[in-house]
């Protein structure tokens, strides 16, 4: 485990798994490349019994080539003959487990689970089976079964009303490093970059690990982001596709949904999203939007004062949202392409809106450094058009809070501390009168500046400005 960083959380739930002395059935679920793989032959290196992984648009007969042959070289390499189905794969597989966990607790790790599940192979049932009637009988074995597409292993695995209805014991959902495991992630790899940098790092690649695999010792995050996303043999030049392609079927109405909120930074309705995209209304839309939602794409938000039916999706993704703005039709590819980019009128809209996702996402480093993390809050949107001669306003974030008070947060991404202007100040002055007069509350109303540095003139607008936070927050 010494070569695990971060993921605290997911440590503690293995640890209990490991030491359970029960049968268990782990669903570990996330998108592609966040890790998972990783993290279970890291954690369970001393007691994995067998690994296995399933291979894309693979046939039955490849698949059960592929399981036989990996069975064999477990065991010392002896031949053993390739089974007709998986019901007799899985009847070698318990034949080869038994004497094993009689002596010990042993792992089994079953990744790419959803690869496995060709058409018409039986191959689920036969799990189930194989579950139900042997292996959770079997107090010594831990099962890990393994997926990236997430909405796929959420419905057929840990929703499953058939055989598996209730069997799964523990769910692992792998989320991207954050900007803290990030910074720690680096580290490790002896890369020594400020603050300012990895957070640019972050905002186009989010917290990949495989990713931010590819960052080398002594480049700055301008040279690693030329490198790896602008020249013809990066690794993010053309992963958009693939990442998409191999996470989901119809995979084309997934990414046209990206593309539209990409283009909208204030975030689309369920309905704008079916007619920006003329998807077809009812269950077909909010599976899609479940599926990228439940995959770390995108992210609804219940704005102040309204409802559920009411949620504006955005685009959480911080890969997908720099490859649509700034790679994909590109002119500019090789080096010196993301330096000149990052003087256009572009970087500064994307990286206004890029900060203001991290803000979103990690509200919780936010409060704490508020000093409210142990107030009961929800973090909102809200927006208002002008109309019957009352004033609109927008508000990318707020939290509303039970102790009757209510932060109305602005993010500024700035390579110096932030300056504000007469102007941005009357702006503030107007959104958050605007408002008040539209949603008619009675809470206290604290304006926070959220920052890369800092204010550079807080004396000067100090009953304005109620509190101020930097990136430091979400580093801590």
């Amino acid at each position: 485990m010494d070569n695990i960083v971060g993921r605290s959380d997911e440590i503690v739930h293995l640890s209990k798994i490991a030491s359970s002395g029960e049968a268990e059935l782990v669903a570990v679920y996330g998108r592609r490349r966040v890790g998972k793989t990783f993290l279970i032959r890291k954690f369970f290196e001393k007691q994995m019994a067998f690994e296995f992984s399933g291979i894309h648009d693979a046939t039955l007969d490849q698949q059960l080539e592929n399981f036989i042959g990996v069975l064999s070289s477990t065991t010392g390499g002896l031949p053993l003959a390739r089974p007709s189905n998986w019901i007799q794969a899985f009847r070698l597989l318990a034949d080869y487990l038994t004497p094993l966990i009689k002596k010990q607790r042993k792992v089994v790790f079953l990744d790419e689970f959803p690869w496995i599940n060709t058409k018409r192979s039986g191959f689920l049932q036969a799990f189930e089976n194989f579950w139900n009637s042997w292996a959770c009988k079997q107090n010594n074995l831990i099962i890990v079964i393994c997926g990236s597409a997430a909405s796929w292993m959420i419905q057929n695995v840990i929703r499953n009303k058939g055989g598996l209805h209730n069997r799964v014991t523990r769910k692992i959902r792998l989320m991207p490093f954050t900007v803290s495991e990030t910074e720690l992630y680096l580290r490790s790899r002896k890369i020594n970059l400020d603050r300012y940098q990895i957070l640019q790092l972050y905002m186009a690649m989010g917290g990949i690990p495989h990713y931010l695999k590819e960052i080398e010792r002594g480049e700055s995050a301008a040279q690693a982001i030329d490198r790896i996303c602008f020249t013809k043999d990066g690794l993010l030049n053309e992963e958009f596709q693939n990442l998409y392609l191999s996470l989901f079927e119809n995979a084309r109405a997934h990414m046209e949904v990206i593309r539209a909120l990409a283009r909208k930074n204030s975030g689309l309705s369920r309905n704008e999203i079916i007619e920006s995209c003329k998807l077809t209304s009812g269950g077909g839309a909010t599976q899609l939007l479940e599926e990228l939602r439940e995959s770390g794409f995108i992210t609804p938000y219940i704005p102040f004062d309204r409802t559920a039916k009411d949620a504006l999706y955005r685009l959480t993704d911080e890969y997908s949202l720099f490859y649509i703005k700034f790679i994909e039709n590109s002119r500019s590819h090789g080096p010196g392409t993301w330096i000149k980019l990052s003087n256009s009128p572009s970087w500064k809209s994307w990286s206004g809106y890029a900060f203001e996702s991290i803000c979103m996402k990690f509200s919780q480093s936010l409060k704490k450094a508020l000093g409210i993390e142990n107030v009961h809050t929800e973090v909102s949107v809200w927006r208002q058009s002008a109309e019957n001669g009352l004033d609109g306003a927008q508000i990318d974030m707020l939290i509303d809070r039970r102790d009757q008070c209510i932060n109305i947060c602005e993010m500024k991404f700035s390579l110096n501390d932030f300056e504000i202007t007469k102007s941005y100040a009357k702006e503030l002055e107007n959104k958050i009168r605007v408002f008040r007069e539209r949603t008619k509350t009675r809470k206290s109303i604290f304006l926070t500046l959220v920052t890369t540095y800092g204010i550079k003139n807080p004396d000067h607008y100090a009953g304005l400005v109620q509190s101020q936070v930097t990136m430091d927050a979400f580093f801590n």
